[in-house]
């Protein structure tokens, strides 16, 4: 029932198609070799293999598909563990349409995204690994006064046209910094880079 009322609402989108609904964890892959797939709104908790395990053997596996995970759980176990394992973004199944909506545009155009409360677990598990961040933080390379504050800017959810106006500078130039952060912060994806600026304490929030 849940997932025919997202088909439902999705349906009703001009530049988004459903290709496909599974059930179970094992079926995402059978679907996966039959059709072209841009984006998965991945539940975490799934019979044979949960979303974990899912987002975990996409990344093994070098695929280019963007993953929005989707749960009712809102624990940092889980938020954690599915963010290190590639997904783009986290949101709850009491989120609105238009928050739906906007996540799911927000994670295909490459960006991260949130539900707020999740933001919020988030912020509470860095505050109670307070202290082993500030070790981690010892081992984290230094990055320019600009490239934090295109970091700060990505952590806002700003896509990289707004990145670009703010700061005055080209869409080219705001690439390079992401990808030099990238490589500096030795993350996968724009998901990486807003945890492990948080988990560091390289931005002000």
């Amino acid at each position: 029932m849940f997932a025919d009322g997202i088909e439902s609402i999705l349906s009703e989108e001009a530049d988004i198609e459903v290709v496909g609904k599974c059930y179970d964890g094992e079926a995402v892959f059978t679907e996966l070799a039959e059709k072209e797939i841009d984006l998965i709104l991945l539940d975490v908790n799934l019979p044979k293999m949960n979303g974990i395990e899912v987002c975990k053997k996409l990344f093994k596996e070098k695929t280019n598909i963007k993953v929005l995970a989707l749960s009712m759980f809102n624990e940092e176990s889980y938020v954690t563990e599915i963010l290190n394992n590639g997904a783009q973004g986290y949101i709850l199944k009491n989120t609105g349409r238009t928050e739906l909506l906007k996540s799911i545009k927000t994670v295909f155009e490459g960006q991260s995204y949130f539900s707020p409360a999740v933001t919020q677990t988030i912020m509470k598990g860095l505050v109670k690994g307070s202290e082993s961040s500030k070790a981690a933080n010892l081992n984290i390379p230094k990055v320019s006064r600009r490239e934090k504050e295109v970091l700060e800017l990505i952590v806002k959810e700003h896509t990289t046209q707004e990145i670009a106006d703010q700061l005055f500078i080209s869409l080219k130039t705001v690439e390079s910094h992401r990808a030099n952060l990238l490589a500096k912060l030795n993350a996968r994806n724009t998901a990486g880079l807003v945890r492990i600026a948080m988990e560091n304490n390289l931005i002000d929030v």
